[in-house]
């Protein structure tokens, strides 16, 4: 079996190599005042059958900002996987409306939807659904081919990207689940997506595995600029993200930041209070060597009044 499949124990808090990851990855929360990427108001899903109605999505309001990656939790039935759907025009409201980047997403208009998903969404699933009878390579090439942009130079560039360079020419069998994973992040980023979906990215992976996809993953999205919306049962998974949201019952019930954004603004806080001792001990270098300088002064005061008083009293010897 693949290094990258060793099961690992999970892990109590982070791990010192774990800590100076996040660092490296961390960012600040999005800008409040920058106009939001994708808009939902109002937004419902009912599903109806003869006997009963059921509200996967209740009433929704969500605004999320470009650039940020946002994990959404919640129990089984929440809703998490209908809103993730919704939002890649892969389903569409009963009620309320969903706005990306200013413009109305189409409804109901199996065409429209999906020109607007080709063009804007990149999707990563539970189970990798790469085609076992393409290479590596040939998985993320098929996907540009599809978008109408064939670029070899850059296949290779997401692949190295995500920590396969070298393995292009090896078949989806010849590599660990992690492995395979990291390859469907490059395949749902080869078509340059503004929005990258995860259902579940990591729920087939141990706990070591899921650190490199996850690292992978964000580290791929700050590069390329794009927006994550990642669904997960999986609470250590906040650490990478800059936002948390939780749904349950179809509702929004929670959202604050995420571990990169508290890493970021712990480095951000360090680095004042670096900054602040330095002044401080600059404060207090230049004190005393103004200090030590009017100390000199006064010595010179005083050699320069006994070698006047010297050449007085040598004066009026001289004289007598």
């Amino acid at each position: 079996m693949p290094p990258d499949e060793a099961l690992v124990a999970p892990q109590e808090g982070m791990t010192a190599l774990e800590d100076d990851e996040l660092r490296e990855l961390a960012m600040p929360a999005g800008d409040a005042m920058e106009p939001p990427l994708v808009t939902l108001r109002g937004l419902s899903r009912i599903y109806r059958t003869a006997a009963d109605e059921v509200a996967a999505l209740d009433n929704v309001d969500l605004d999320i900002a470009a650039g940020e990656i946002v994990l959404l939790l919640g129990p089984s039935g929440s809703g998490k996987t209908t809103l993730l759907n919704v939002v890649a025009a892969l389903d569409a409201p009963t009620d309320g409306e969903y706005i990306f980047d200013g413009e109305v997403v189409p409804r109901d208009d199996v065409e429209a939807m999906t020109t607007f998903r080709r063009e804007n969404i990149g999707y990563i699933f539970q189970f990798y659904n790469l085609l076992h009878e393409l290479t590596v390579l040939e998985n993320v090439l098929l996907v540009q081919e599809l978008a109408g942009r064939r670029d070899e130079v850059r296949a290779h560039e997401l692949l190295e990207l995500v920590g396969l360079k070298g393995l292009g020419g090896r078949y989806p069998a010849e590599l660990s689940g992690g492995q395979q994973q990291r390859v469907a992040i490059a395949r749902s980023l080869a078509k340059r997506p503004r929005v990258l979906l995860g259902d579940e990215p990591t729920g087939n992976l141990d706990s070591e595995t899921t650190r490199r996809v996850m690292k992978a993953l964000v580290k791929a999205c700050r590069r390329e600029r794009i927006t994550a919306v990642i669904v997960t049962h999986d609470t250590s998974l906040t650490r990478y993200a800059t936002r948390v949201l939780r749904l349950d019952s179809g509702r929004l019930k929670g959202d604050e930041p995420g571990g990169l954004v508290t890493v970021a603004s712990r480095a951000a806080e360090v680095s004042r209070d670096a900054a602040g001792r330095a002044a401080e001990v600059s404060r207090d270098a230049a004190a005393r060597v103004v200090e030590t300088v009017e100390r000199g002064r006064e010595t010179l005061t005083r050699a320069a009044g006994r070698f006047a008083e010297k050449a007085r009293q040598w004066s009026e010897r001289k004289q007598t």
